[in-house]
């Protein structure tokens, strides 16, 4: 060992040098054998003298100087009180070393004892329930809160408390950041207009406004802190918190305390390795120690971070992160992973209040169809693709005796939206001729393919609906073309039709591939689909602009739809909801819908078919 690794070195670098060695080294190149290492590895660490698991030494820069920013002095160890799982208080010296039992998980672990064997041995980032895509839960950033305004995004307290009001008459419930991470994590419905606060930097108008304020509400808020800064007052002459105020509220059940690096640096991404580790373990550990609590969460000076800033903070034990970005505001269910949560500046509080949404309930089972649920008109913008949808109800089919406009053909009916179902022929522009086979409850006739078009079908989405399910088949002529045919995929089957192609299959988005030559797939046109989401609701909609199928596909799986189907592209799209059409032009007429029915009250919940392959 003495002969791999100079003894000359500090004893966290040695080892790390000693496992880098022993895994990229030429006698261990093969992966068979690395796996194998790992466990001796993780007893070397158990026995290997002097490497402290929570020091400055875990990467802190020569240049930044030690003891850390906010560290205690060298032997004189700082006593924190720590609530164990038992309840009872204990007092752990920050100085000692913690046990590697005691590391929250392995991804921490495999951190501590080097980043080659961290990157041997990636975890995955979290991501966020298609449940939680549903919701639109606006997680609000505020900064410095003082009397009178020295930059734009500054709050007077007047300000703030009229923002308070605001949320108060809109009937908002301000949550947690747990609660959040959790709805993010399992999908769990939050209240019915939640809405988070946060506040960055560690301003002392947040001891002297917010809290207060917060308080009188009784709000929950989140305070992003960088240790570097605590007691200063150095950012741009401004006054600072202190040790003894960040204890006080952090000792309030309604403040969460995060994480906002040790110094604030403007680009995370543009860090050196050894910088960024810095950056994001010692803050962590100067907060803990000085707080006397485990942590959980990371912010983002400036927002900015990418895969490996990501990396670094997942290693180090965070659960989840917070960003921001000027230039698209996303609601937390539209954020890429609970590692990069987005945030919306404080100033367009009044514009997305009236969006704000918890999500819908879970389904009572497994993969279970919920047509039961109240039928909502939602409008996002997801992916720069703005999207208009229905939610909720039953759905049904109607064929109609000719060409007509989408509320037209549901005038007369208890459909409360439909959109345009499936291709149709262009031979006649007064027929109701579609192409592939359409059975509809609205005739209770099955009427097959013509046989020049049905090959053109194959291995597009054949929807079957029945009153307790719904399946997404791929179209098979030779069995799916006769009414036996389909009755033998869906017994009680009500309703079927052939759609254009799959946009999102089995919860993934379908890449260009899968679209395979269906004409203009690529080109950005007006769109129509229909589908499953995750909270078992069929939905119907329609792109807000042009859109090629591919991006359609990613916005819809980022939306919350788990199954979703294109029915229609061009001049014919269209949709309509109580009676009123919901596009910007006037569409082509139009032989057969997708609609949705009120909720059945008597209805059960409905199990959802598997999507079926060929045998």
């Amino acid at each position: 060992m003495r002969r791999l690794v100079s003894q000359n070195r500090p004893a966290s670098q040695r080892f790390h040098l000693f496992t880098q060695r022993l895994l990229h080294g030429r006698t261990w190149r093969k992966n068979g054998m690395r796996l194998g290492l790992f466990s001796a590895i993780v007893l070397l660490q158990v026995t290997w003298a002097k490497m402290p698991l929570h020091s400055t030494e875990l990467g802190a820069p020569a240049e930044l100087g030690s003891p850390a920013i906010g560290s205690p002095a060298v032997g004189s160890p700082t006593e924190v009180k720590t609530c164990l799982p038992n309840t009872q208080f204990t007092t752990v010296r920050s100085s000692d070393q913690m046990p590697l039992a005691q590391t929250s998980n392995m991804g921490e672990l495999l951190n501590k004892l080097s980043p080659a064997l961290a990157a041997q041995f990636p975890v995955p980032f979290p991501q966020i329930n298609g449940m939680a895509r549903l919701a639109r839960v606006p997680v609000m950033m505020y900064h410095d809160i003082l009397p009178e305004k020295e930059v734009f995004f500054d709050v007077t307290p007047s300000e703030f408390t009229e923002a308070l009001e605001l949320i108060r008459v809109n009937g908002l419930t301000p949550i947690s950041l747990d609660q959040l991470t959790q709805h993010l994590g399992t999908g769990m419905q939050l209240p019915d207009k939640p809405i988070l606060l946060t506040f960055d930097d560690g301003y002392e108008g947040h001891y002297s406004f917010v809290y207060p304020l917060l308080k009188q509400y009784g709000y929950p808020g989140l305070f992003a802190i960088y240790p570097g800064k605590v007691g200063t007052g150095s950012d741009v002459g401004r006054s600072s918190l202190t040790w003894d105020q960040i204890r006080e509220m952090a000792a309030d059940p309604l403040v969460t305390i995060a994480s906002h690096s040790v110094t604030h640096p403007e680009d995370m991404t543009q860090l050196a390795d050894d910088r960024l580790r810095y950056e994001v373990a010692e803050s962590k550990r100067i907060l803990e120690t000085n707080l006397g609590m485990t942590l959980k969460y990371f912010v983002y000076p400036s927002g900015k971070n990418d895969a490996r800033v990501q990396h670094w903070v997942q290693m180090t034990g965070y659960k989840a992160a917070l960003t921001m970005n000027d230039e698209v505001d996303k609601f937390a269910g539209e954020s890429e992973n609970l590692l990069s949560v987005d945030r919306i500046g404080q100033s367009k509080l009044a514009d997305v209040i009236a969006s704000a949404y918890g999500g819908a309930p879970l389904p009572p089972f497994g993969n279970s169809l919920n047509f039961r649920s109240a039928i909502k008109l939602d409008r996002r913008t997801v992916n720069e693709v703005p999207l208009i949808m229905v939610a909720g109800g039953r759905p049904t089919t109607i064929h109609a005796k000719s060409r007509y406009q989408v509320p037209e053909i549901i005038a007369n009916t208890p459909a409360v939206a439909a959109v345009d179902g499936g291709f149709f022929s262009l031979e006649s522009l007064d027929s109701n001729v579609m192409v592939g086979p359409v059975l509809s409850q609205s005739t209770q006739e099955f009427i097959p393919s013509i046989r020049q078009e049905v090959g053109l079908l194959v291995g597009r989405p054949l929807i079957l609906i029945s009153p307790d399910q719904v399946s997404f088949v791929p179209f098979d002529p030779a069995k799916h073309n006769t009414l036996e045919g389909v009755q033998a995929e869906m017994p009680k089957v009500t309703d079927a039709f052939v759609g254009a192609a799959w946009l999102v299959r089995d919860g993934q988005p379908q890449p260009p591939e899968a679209f395979g030559r269906l004409f203009d797939f690529d080109a950005s046109r007006d769109r129509a689909f229909w589908g499953i989401n995750y909270a078992g609701q069929p939905v119907v909609g329609v792109s807000g602009d042009f859109v090629d199928s591919v991006s359609l596909g990613e916005a819809l799986s980022r939306a919350g739809l788990r199954d979703a189907v294109m029915l229609d592209s061009g001049a014919s799209a269209s949709l309509a909801f109580e009676g009123k059409s919901m596009m910007s032009y006037e569409p082509r007429p139009v032989p057969h819908v997708v609609a949705l029915l009120p909720p059945d009250p008597m209805l059960a919940d409905c199990a959802i078919v598997s999507e079926k392959q060929d045998q």
